[in-house]
């Protein structure tokens, strides 16, 4: 017996070494503040008590045109679109909660309720009444989300390989592809947040090869996973209390719109999707194509889930061809 008690003990304390050297701490927020929200970065409290991290560019008269980035990035993910949209429109974009340097919502509330009403809030904090939403993933969900929940505030979306439909399971086998329902289950990364048990483990230890991985499935253009981008999203995923917040999401149960929500958006609509996109196939972007009123559909080949990082030149041009084919100024001043 104290043969089994000694061992036992020294498996123990094996664990606790093994723990303790491979474990990855949270970051420094004050340190994450300086490397990732210098200028033109602001800091603005909602409504909920949150403080957003955010960034408000181009002219204050232009149209205004709001980015919200996918699960487990940031504000950062639309940087080549903010820099060839600013010269002409109002681009805003902003840490959502439970990433970036926003950090942890603070009633713990990650349903889509929530981040839609986060949306509103951010518009009215910078007196937007009227603006055009677009979203990548995740942030396309929220997108479609506030859009039929406000319609009277969205001149038009910007959907890019875009969650929130219902499940697409039967689209997605009759058109023999391969995917997820949602924004994340389809790449290592998010598949480990979701097991119960070995996710509680990722809290604490998170290994930036890990990440790298995560990356690499989601992308077809792997030249974009730079190192400078590998760093970004490690070091804000370990923002203190935004893994926490990870696995809240992760917890609970996918929210789809329905298909009468999505087909009751009126707005003018532009959905781009990459062909090769392994978390949220092609067939979630005809499906939407199909159910919007007012789509124009663009697909871009051997581009995958992040189009905004992967092309970021062509798909900057369509969707500046995009908005200068509508009167969305004319309406915006009313």
């Amino acid at each position: 017996m104290k043969w089994v008690l000694r061992a036992g003990l020294a498996l123990v304390a094996a664990l606790v070494v093994l723990f303790l050297i491979f474990r990855t701490p949270d970051t420094d927020a004050e340190a994450m503040r300086a490397k990732y929200g210098g200028a033109p970065s602001q800091f603005v409290e909602i409504g909920d008590g949150a403080v957003v991290h955010l960034r408000d560019t181009g002219p204050r008269d232009g149209l205004p045109i709001v980015l919200l980035h996918g699960s487990n990035s940031d504000l950062h993910t639309w940087d080549e679109w903010a820099t060839g949209l600013e010269d002409t429109y109002r681009v805003i974009r902003f840490d959502q909660v439970g990433h970036g340097l926003t950090g942890p919502d603070p009633q713990a509330d990650y349903g889509r309720a929530n981040y839609t009403a986060d949306i509103g809030e951010v518009a009215d904090a910078l007196g937007l009444e009227a603006f055009v939403i677009g979203g990548n993933s995740m942030g396309g969900k929220h997108a479609l989300a506030y859009a039929s929940a406000h319609p009277e505030r969205v001149l038009g979306l910007v959907l890019v390989d875009a969650s929130g439909g219902p499940m697409l399971r039967e689209a997605i086998e009759q058109e023999g592809e391969k995917g997820q329902d949602d924004d994340g289950g389809g790449n290592i990364g998010f598949a480990i947040a979701q097991m119960p048990g070995i996710n509680r483990i990722v809290e604490q230890v998170t290994p930036r090869s890990l990440i790298e991985s995560s990356l690499e499935q989601s992308v077809s253009v792997k030249s974009v996973v730079t190192e400078e981008l590998i760093d970004r999203y490690w070091e804000l995923l370990r923002y203190p209390g935004n893994r926490r917040a990870t696995l809240q999401r992760f917890s609970g149960e996918y929210d789809p719109l329905s298909k009468e929500e999505i087909a009751g958006i009126a707005a003018p609509t532009l959905i781009i999707w990459g062909a090769e996109d392994r978390l949220i196939p092609l067939a979630a972007g005809r499906w939407l194509d199909r159910v919007m009123p007012q789509s124009t559909f663009v697909v871009y080949e051997e581009v995958g889930h992040l189009p905004q990082k992967e092309v970021p030149e062509r798909s900057l041009a369509d969707v500046r061809e995009w908005l200068a084919n509508r009167q969305f100024t004319t309406q915006a001043a009313k």
